[in-house]
């Protein structure tokens, strides 16, 4: 995907048909930013010693999957669902490694990141436009999530 981005991009600033303005207009600078920063810190929280203490505290703690689903939905609420995948990602290779826990956490990634407005970068960018009568996030993320664990529980 990056190598298609690039090649596209490229190609239209070699092409002179489009002037390079429009295309570094169509950039957003402080996003591109934003993920660059959030990856170099989510690495940086990887090699650290209180991650090492996380896995240690996730394994005693996260025992089913409705406990890694709920302890994802926290996380994600709170550092939003990227980083949240980061970690996660790191702590399933070392303890849970397995297609179910994956599911569990694809699942529970998609549908948490609607639940509050810094569950998603998506989340931020689109609420400056969206409404502010807009109010059925919470009871509607909740239910997915159910839902979603209900039919992974089934399969």
């Amino acid at each position: 995907m990056e190598i298609v981005s690039i090649g596209v991009g490229s190609f239209l600033l070699i092409t002179r048909r489009i002037k390079p303005e429009k295309v570094y207009n169509f950039i957003d600078f402080r996003l591109l930013i934003l993920f660059i920063g959030l990856f170099i810190v989510i690495k940086g929280f990887e090699k650290s010693n209180f991650f090492n203490e996380l896995v240690d505290y996730f394994e005693i703690i996260v025992t089913t999957p409705l406990s890694l689903v709920f302890s994802f939905v926290l996380l994600s609420n709170i550092v939003s669902n990227v980083p949240a995948v980061l970690i996660f990602k790191s702590l399933i290779e070392n303890l849970f490694n397995n297609e179910n826990t994956w599911l569990y956490l694809a699942m529970s990634s998609t549908f948490s990141g609607n639940l509050t407005i810094l569950g998603s970068i998506a989340n931020i960018i689109v609420i400056e436009g969206a409404s502010s009568k807009v109010k059925i996030g919470i009871p509607v993320t909740l239910f997915f999530i159910l839902a979603g664990f209900l039919i992974l529980s089934l399969y």
